[in-house]
């Protein structure tokens, strides 16, 4: 029998095919020469297809246009909204009913088991796996290396030289989303379940004063950290567009980053993937002209 992700009968379904991470799992895929569909809003791309999480009838999608063998496996990214389990379990459900085995989560490293919007989700992934129902993996990948090419970062760095958060001293593992992608584009495809989650972090502890530091070396003029009170940056946060809801979790997210909550690291990447996961300053050194003055 073949395996749940065998190129020879099976298309890969990627939700968020455009995002950080779906564009480059889309990529990978590709390049290997495993059949893959990359699901988003405009179904842009050689492997696009129309996919909306408010739009059920666009859920068939997929199925309707995979194109060698059936959906087996499916990448799920959460819709950008706080409220997001059950329609994401919804899913779960609705691709079961179509053939589909594997089930790869992309949670948080900040979002247990049980935990609120992603946390759900991977309960009940869990839940179905104990059953023998599915198999399945969650990542829970800590905060990505690329956040630094968002606007917000981008705009501050350049026209202020400063970076803004609300972590004082907290440490984070930051990650590239390259390896992120490496360790998905392994579970996704092995021959045997994972069945369990991973912690995918980066090789080494730095702070936003750290990350000011080093992006100081590359850029050769001085970028600094400023340290908010939550509430201020929340109230950046929404500057940027964000919504107020929104804008809380994230500074409750930087709350927990100040008291240590992601002060770890692992050797999870270089596990699953055999490569070693890539530094902070490789990503600056190789993106210095996203920061660079005019």
């Amino acid at each position: 029998m073949a395996s749940a992700t065998s190129k020879e009968d099976t298309t890969i379904l990627v939700l968020g095919g455009t995002g950080t991470v779906g564009s480059r799992i889309v990529d990978r895929l590709a390049a290997q020469g495993h059949p893959v569909l990359g699901a988003s809003r405009k179904g842009t791309g050689d492997h696009g297809v129309v996919f909306k999480w408010e739009d059920r009838a666009t859920w068939d999608n997929p199925f309707q246009q995979q194109q060698s063998g059936e959906i087996r496996a499916v990448y799920l990214v959460a819709p950008p909204v706080l409220d997001s389990a059950a329609v994401m379990m919804e899913f779960v459900d609705f691709a079961r009913a179509r053939g589909v085995r594997r089930f790869v989560l992309q949670s948080s490293s900040a979002i247990e088991s049980g935990g609120p919007a992603m946390g759900m989700v991977h309960a009940y992934l869990r839940e179905l796996g104990q059953q023998g129902e599915v198999d399945w993996a969650v990542l829970r990948p800590t905060w990505f290396q690329q956040n630094f090419q968002q606007l917000r970062h981008v705009q501050t760095i350049k026209e202020e030289s400063k970076i803004y958060s609300a972590t004082s001293d907290g440490k984070i593992p930051w990650v590239s989303a390259d390896d992120i992608t490496a360790v998905a584009v392994q579970v996704l495809t092995s021959a045997r379940p994972h069945n369990t989650e991973y912690l995918v972090l980066g090789p080494e502890l730095l702070s936003y004063r750290d990350i000011a530091e080093t992006l100081s070396d590359v850029l050769g003029r001085r970028i600094v950290h400023i340290d908010l009170t939550s509430d201020d940056m929340e109230r950046i946060h929404q500057a940027f567009g964000m919504p107020e809801d929104y804008s809380r979790m994230m500074g409750s997210l930087d709350t927990a980053i100040k008291q240590g909550q992601e002060n770890r690291t692992n050797d999870v990447v270089e596990l699953l993937t055999g490569a070693k996961p890539a530094r902070f300053r490789d990503f600056a050194e190789s993106n210095r002209a996203i920061w660079a003055l005019s």
